[in-house]
């Protein structure tokens, strides 16, 4: 079995934190995670290539944005929201309260939060 890096606590740095919310996707993903809960990385419908959701995860991982353990052969992902909080905090929050919904599905005609893609 692979090991999956997580940054401790004290490691999570606000520059590596503000890099991995940087990117729309990595946003959208963050997004969602805040919004519906923990989830496997398949459970994420974007027409983005699978090595390519595969780096954001790894980046989201490693900066310390997300937690991932593996079920079987899933990957299930949930937001470090405590340690997040406890390093910076309000910052998740205020970004999140910013953040737009990305229509990024791969489904044609799925509706996103309400919205049609």
């Amino acid at each position: 079995m692979r090991f999956l890096y997580h940054p401790d606590r004290k490691d999570i740095t606000l520059a590596g934190v503000l890099y991995a919310l940087g990117d729309p996707v990595r946003l959208e993903i963050v997004r969602l995670l805040a919004t519906k809960g923990e989830q496997c990385c398949a459970g994420f419908d974007f027409a983005i290539a699978k090595s390519t959701m595969s780096n954001h995860f790894k980046i989201l991982r490693e900066s310390g944005v997300v937690l991932t353990h593996k079920e079987g052969t899933q990957h299930i992902n949930q937001l470090r929201r405590e340690d997040l909080e406890a390093r910076f905090p309000g910052l998740l929050d205020a970004v999140l309260q910013s953040a737009q919904p990305l229509n990024i599905c791969a489904t044609a005609g799925k509706q996103v939060l309400g919205h049609r893609v």
